[in-house]
């Protein structure tokens, strides 16, 4: 049971980091090489249909890494567990109060009601989710090796 927990937690957030550093290492960078319309109509998008997402797999990978430390409590590598779930909490956090209030108006800006300073506010959320990021590769670092050590 434990084990297949493990497992299930490593997978859902080694699924969300590799979906999120897509979003800063390639995707990002792909969408500013476009004419500025263009861009900022594939980060709105973006913005809305990752928005959907995220929360859901923030949280189930809070809630995965809560319910291993639980379960697992006292065994080897459960300090891990409960620093990684620790760390995805901050990265929730990090999330409502940094990030989403930027892309809740990012994903409806068009050329016609972009403000005059969209540039300067994705470059912001990019920043902002590059720590986002390293943060969520540290939880996955964490649970991977909790996995390894029972």
């Amino acid at each position: 049971m434990i084990d297949a927990l493990g497992i299930g937690t490593v997978v859902l957030i080694g699924l969300m980091v590799g979906v999120e550093l897509s979003v800063a290492f390639v995707v990002n960078r792909i969408l500013d090489a476009l004419p500025d319309e263009a861009t900022l109509l594939g980060r709105a998008h973006g913005g809305r249909m990752l928005g959907a997402l995220m929360p859901f797999w923030y949280l189930g990978s809070v809630a995965l890494s809560a319910i291993w430390a639980v379960a697992a409590w006292g065994e080897p590598g459960t300090g891990l567990v409960v620093t990684a779930a620790a760390l995805l909490v901050a990265s929730v956090v990090m999330s409502l109060a940094l990030l989403v209030p930027i892309n809740n108006r990012a994903k409806t800006w068009t050329a016609e009601n972009r403000p005059a300073d969209w540039e300067e506010q994705s470059g912001r959320w990019d920043r902002y989710h590059y720590v986002r990021v390293a943060v969520i590769v540290a939880a996955f670092t964490l649970v991977t090796a909790a996995l390894a050590a029972g």
